[in-house]
């Protein structure tokens, strides 16, 4: 599919926005056919929402402790997509659990940093998840492009990259080159949706020649 204009991208964040940062960075140089339509925090108080604004781009807060359940603070979410007629919702970061209405079902994704379906659920983000991953011992991990359902860390896998775990691993040394293959994986994966080449067939992501 040949788009004749850029894929109309929201950010959902809740922490320093460096996924953010490197979205806009492709966008910008022509590797990634975005355009950042809209940044939604969790918080106020965080570097991403700072970004956001200092880029001149609209930016919402919504708190999820202002919601009484994860439907409603979902539905606060997608009025905001929608009033900026967002086509795709990228989480960058984003930790609080939402209810993804029908109308942005397949239309939400999440990056992870670790190879789902091991060391995913509620809590486990940052640098939990690279401490767990090295004490279990396993010699893999990596991150996870999937899409976003209605629970923590789950929805149908689109990429994953993996990177080797060495034994004098630690949780910062892990995150900085999982974060690396992050910033391949993710924008590439956001250009496959924006060129139509991802079919969701029951739990599992075909991409199409």
């Amino acid at each position: 599919m040949t788009r004749s204009a850029p894929l109309r991208l929201g950010v959902l964040l809740s922490g320093t926005g460096r996924t953010l940062d490197h979205l806009l960075a492709e966008s910008r140089a022509g590797r990634l056919p975005v355009e950042i339509v809209g940044v939604i925090a969790s918080r106020a108080d965080v570097r991403g929402f700072a970004r956001a604004r200092e880029e001149r781009l609209p930016a919402a807060i919504l708190r999820s402790r202002d919601f009484d359940s994860p439907a409603s603070y979902g539905a606060a979410i997608a009025a905001q997509l929608r009033e900026w007629r967002v086509e795709l919702a990228a989480m960058a970061g984003f930790l609080k659990l939402w209810t993804i209405p029908a109308d942005f079902a397949g239309r939400v994704m999440n990056v992870h940093p670790a190879l789902l379906p091991a060391f995913g659920g509620k809590g486990m983000h940052g640098e939990r998840v690279h401490a767990a991953v090295i004490a279990s011992g396993v010699k893999l991990s990596g991150c996870t492009v999937h899409f976003a359902d209605d629970a923590y860390d789950s929805g149908p896998i689109i990429l994953q990259r993996s990177v080797p775990v060495r034994f004098e691993e630690t949780p910062q040394s892990l995150a900085e080159r999982v974060f690396a293959v992050e910033r391949t994986a993710y924008p590439e994966a956001i250009a496959l949706f924006a060129a139509g080449r991802l079919e969701i067939v029951g739990r599992r992501v075909r991409i199409l020649p």
